[in-house]
């Protein structure tokens, strides 16, 4: 098992000793000395905010930043995004124990147990077997939504994902597959040995805040909602609201009318919630976007004396990128961002650690020598400088896009006879190898940090130190 941990201890003495001094008359003088002070405690947090902003890699972090700002009519190279101007900045090692890319289940994972797991793993140490019941039951892994609860803190987990997938699902469920969004998707030879569904732990936890998509695993077939339980009248959120006195809601009118002193769990969506991009004449017009999840969550948790652990998802990045469209990763990033800045806004600073971070990042390529301030989601054009005209070409005679990705949907579409690529926001870029989706990368992540215990976030970290700093603002080391 993996378990890497930062630990930091400084201690500075100094002393000054002043030499007996005789006077004109000879009297002698006391010798004195003085030890400085020991250097105060550092700063505890009362509120932790964790932003995972899934598939974020620094690729799209660099695009989503230029996108903003020529959204602003700026050239956009020299914009920020909110977070960016955090002052504590460290790169994040994502692999899993048996996986060099990672996937979202075992990243998170770490993030919120402090321990790294395999592939798919959710709560579950990496000496199960994938799909065991029996192991997932062996090997349990800490699960931070648990003890910020037994500490007596309030507890937020928002996200467009599936409120059951693999990101959300870390703050509070333990399964050796993460596909075990309802108890349906559990195979027969596991069902019945003591495992519940992802859905079934969530509306068994304690939480104050619950926000995202998702309804299908917590209705039965026999819903409107076409869910996906064994049960055809299963109402899992009927079931939440009566042990809990909590209101379900599964609108943005409804969130913002919720009573603030009762826990609130909201599903906007039967699967994953409307991207960004595509809200609009009708679709996703009921759902409360990132900002207004976040700014519902802050609000109602802030109310809690002894503070509160929120984690935020924006979780259509990835899917952005999974299909080849760029810029469906990009302007989901935008409203992440924006989302941040609402925190920054509505906190403060010296009593809440905000991070910003991703799980993983994505094959995701910025290239080609475009000019200064060219359309991001646009073809290449060299600089003005350069001796050509118009548009780059490729070996193969034809233009091409600044994005695009080492692998994904875009080259499939695309064997027979390759087009003109696609541009703008609605665009499927191209790959070079032909898979069905794009897949994850590799390579280090970004981790923004401020307010209390953010000095920590620096260097090179395991991804499961996120967690002991965490728990370090916290004061529980």
């Amino acid at each position: 098992m993996i378990r890497t941990r930062s630990l930091a201890l400084a201690l500075s003495v100094s002393a000054l000793s002043l030499g007996a001094c005789t006077t004109a008359g000879d009297a002698p003088t006391a010798q004195s000395a003085s030890v400085a002070a020991p250097a105060p405690a550092p700063a505890k947090a009362k509120n932790v905010i964790l932003f995972i902003g899934d598939g974020m890699g620094i690729s799209t972090i660099t695009a989503a930043r230029i996108y903003e700002g020529q959204k602003r009519g700026q050239t956009g190279e020299e914009n920020l995004l909110s977070f960016e101007s955090f002052e504590n900045v460290a790169l994040v090692k994502t692999y899993n124990t048996n996986a060099q890319v990672p996937d979202s289940a075992g990243t998170a994972t770490a993030m919120h147990s402090g321990q790294k797991t395999k592939i798919g793993f959710l709560g579950v140490g990496p000496e199960a077997k994938r799909g065991s019941c029996a192991d997932t039951l062996a090997h349990p892994l800490p699960l931070l939504g648990e003890e910020v609860k037994q500490r007596g803190l309030a507890l937020g987990i928002v996200s467009t994902a599936r409120i059951t997938h693999a990101t959300p699902a870390s703050v509070y469920a333990r399964a050796s597959d993460r596909n075990w969004e309802a108890d349906a998707a559990i195979p027969e030879d596991q069902r019945g040995l003591g495992c519940k569904d992802i859905a079934a732990q969530l509306i068994e936890s304690d939480w104050d805040v619950a926000l995202g998509g998702g309804l299908g695993a917590f209705f039965g077939e026999g819903a409107d909602d076409a869910g996906r339980r064994l049960d055809a009248s299963a109402n899992l959120p009927a079931e939440w609201a009566a042990r809990t006195g909590g209101t379900f809601v599964r609108s943005a009118e409804a969130l913002n009318a919720a009573a603030m002193d009762r826990p609130v769990f909201g599903l906007f969506s039967l699967s994953h919630m409307t991207y960004m991009t595509e809200r609009g004449s009708g679709k996703g017009d009921n759902e409360p976007t990132l900002t207004d999840m976040t700014a519902q969550a802050i609000a109602r948790l802030k109310s809690d004396p002894d503070g509160y652990y929120l984690m935020v998802e924006s979780g259509r990045i990835d899917h952005g990128h999974h299909a080849g469209k760029a810029g469906f990763a990009l302007e989901e990033t935008v409203e992440f961002a924006r989302a941040i800045q609402y925190a920054i806004d509505n906190t403060n600073p010296d009593e809440t650690l905000i991070m910003v971070t991703a799980d993983h990042s994505h094959v995701f390529t910025i290239a080609g020598y475009p000019r200064r301030g060219n359309d991001i989601l646009g073809l290449v054009v060299p600089p003005e400088d350069e001796e050509v005209d118009g548009a780059a070409k490729a070996a193969d005679g034809k233009p091409y896009t600044t994005l695009g990705y080492a692998n994904g949907p875009g080259a499939i579409a695309n064997l027979a006879e390759r087009p003109d690529p696609e541009t703008g926001v609605n665009a499927q870029q191209q790959s070079a190898i032909p898979t069905r989706s794009e897949t994850h990368a590799g390579e280090d992540v970004a981790l923004y940090a401020q307010g209390p215990g953010s000095e920590k976030a620096r260097g090179v970290i395991e991804q499961n130190v996120i967690y002991d700093i965490i728990r370090s603002a916290f004061g529980w080391e």
